[in-house]
Formats: C-alpha cells, sequence, structure tokens
C-alpha cells in the first residue's frame, strides 16, 4: 500500500489549483492524502518531515524550482518517490526531465510513471536539482524574486538579468576534483545537474542528472557588450565558442572568492559568502517521470 502525501506552496497555480488537486486524485482513487500547505518554500522541509514521519512513501510536491529544492534537500537519500506537479514560474527540473505542465497528466505520472534514480548536487550543506550559481547569475534572481517576479513571471529574469550585465568582476579560485582550474576574475559562476538552466536555455548540452558529474561554467564577460555577446552565443547552443566562458566536468568543486557575493540554488537566493564546496550526490533521490524514449 502506497501512503501518498501531498505538500503544496499555496502562491502557486495550475490548472483550476488545490482544489481541482483533490478532484483529481480522489477520482485516480486517493481521497485521503495526507495534505500540507505552505505559504512559502522555506516552509516546506518542515512539512516534508512530517509527511515522512506519517510514513508517506509517495510525495508530491505543488510549486516551482524553489520548492522542489526545499523538498528534496529533506528526501535526498529516503526511500520515499517524488512527483512533482510544476506549477512555478520556470518549473526548469520538471521540463529537463519532461514531466508536462498539465495537472491530471503530471498526477497520472506521480501515481504510475516510472521511477528512477536522479543525481543531486549539494553546495554549501543543501541540494539542488538545476543548478547553483554566484555572481551575475545570483544577482539577477534575487532582484527577480518577490513582486517583480509575480507581476512579469519569466520576463522579470530578463529584465534583472539587463540590468545586472554592469556588476564587476571578482577574484576567483576554484579547484575542481582537488586540481586547480581556475584563477582569475569572474563574473558568474554556473554548476549544473542538468542542461536546459537560465531561461530554459541549453547551458551545459552535455549535461545529465544520471552520470555523475557536474557541469562547471565561468564566466569572465565585463560589461554589456560583452555579456551581450556571451548571452547570444549560449542562446544558439555555443556557449563553449565564447572568449568569456569556459567549461569542464567534475564531481567536487571548490569555489573561493575575494569578496563575498550572493549565491543561488534553483533560483533560490542566498547570503553572500566567499566560498562553495560543491559536490555531486549520484541516485540521491527518486523521481516519477515518463518512461524513458526507445533507444535512449
Amino acid at each position: 500500500m502506497t501512503t501518498v502525501a501531498v505538500v503544496a506552496h499555496t502562491g502557486k497555480y495550475l490548472d483550476g489549483g488545490l482544489d481541482r488537486l483533490r478532484a483529481v486524485l480522489a477520482h485516480e482513487g486517493v481521497d485521503a492524502p495526507l495534505w500540507y500547505e505552505v505559504p512559502k518554500s522555506k516552509k516546506a522541509p518542515a512539512r516534508i518531515r512530517e509527511a515522512v514521519d506519517a510514513g508517506a512513501d509517495l510525495v508530491f510536491v505543488w510549486g516551482g524550482d524553489g520548492m522542489v529544492q526545499r523538498s528534496i534537500d529533506v528526501l535526498a537519500g529516503g526511500a520515499a518517490r517524488v512527483a512533482i506537479i510544476p506549477a512555478g514560474t520556470a518549473n526548469l527540473f520538471a521540463s529537463n526531465l519532461g514531466i508536462p505542465k498539465d495537472l491530471s497528466a503530471a498526477v497520472a505520472l506521480g501515481l504510475t510513471g516510472c521511477r528512477r534514480r536522479f543525481d543531486l548536487g549539494k553546495i554549501n550543506g543543501e541540494h539542488f536539482a538545476v543548478m547553483a550559481g554566484a555572481g551575475m547569475d545570483a544577482v539577477m534572481i534575487r532582484d527577480a524574486d518577490g513582486a517583480l517576479k509575480n507581476r512579469l513571471g519569466r520576463a522579470a529574469y530578463v529584465f534583472t538579468g539587463a540590468r545586472s550585465t554592469g556588476i564587476r568582476r571578482v577574484g576567483t579560485r576554484v579547484r575542481l576534483d582537488g586540481d586547480k582550474w581556475f584563477d582569475g576574475k569572474a563574473s558568474c559562476v554556473l554548476v549544473g545537474n542538468v542542461g536546459r538552466v537560465m531561461g530554459n536555455v541549453p547551458v551545459f548540452p552535455d549535461a545529465s542528472p544520471t552520470d555523475g558529474i557536474l557541469e562547471v561554467g565561468i564566466v569572465t564577460a565585463e560589461g554589456r557588450w560583452q555579456w551581450m555577446r556571451t548571452l547570444a552565443r549560449t542562446a544558439t547552443r555555443k556557449a563553449p565558442d565564447s572568449p568569456f566562458v569556459e567549461l569542464a566536468r567534475g564531481r567536487k568543486v571548490d569555489v573561493r572568492f575575494s569578496n563575498a557575493i550572493p549565491y543561488e540554488l534553483d533560483g533560490g537566493d542566498r547570503k553572500k559568502t566567499k566560498r562553495l564546496r560543491i559536490s555531486v550526490k549520484p541516485e540521491a533521490v527518486t523521481i516519477c517521470v515518463p518512461p524513458p524514449e526507445p533507444g535512449s
């Protein structure tokens, strides 16, 4: 017997909202799930723990990437399966895994879809599913959060991204799997677990959340013109050809900055820091996903 729990961000909406989610679950035979609602994603971990302690072995997470990140940070390493209902703004993890932005289809996937183990990254003690970043990326996400994001949706990232291209570079040292890899000034550091990250753009085309490897990118662009060139190449899948981009892959990443700067993970901003300790956690969480395509 499966014990189903729902942990939902009340500020997110999809296809009729939470009332319809209850109805769809009931139609599928789940008429009395454990039910938890939170006003902010940072409140989710406590409810996730309650659900697991109550015996939940299938947890539906209603929300965006931030809500998913807070939830899997608790569920990582455990036996409970995660079913994502992509009710957020970007839903990057769900889209990378092929989870549909349709309530009925997402519920059906959670109840009867494939169960697969996926890697997670871990940065300064927290798990992430999509990416972590510092510098321009983190500033853009921080400034887009709140009222601007609620009003403009994805366009908020475009607005704050254009405004953030003038940020100064900072001294950055990166060790990759114990070896020195980068030592210079950078305006952005990105570490990805999946391919499509910022704005659903394929920044890391060779990435896979099942290969036990993280993708690492350093951007050295400075000023609006260099950033425009970098973003244009990224949008056309030519980021490796940019003179302002350096890419690598590894299992452990240690980043030190000359000054404390903000960082983010899965779209959630965090306090400033001078050091990032990042590693991959292979097969850390079970997600309900569509079956793989033939030959993949």
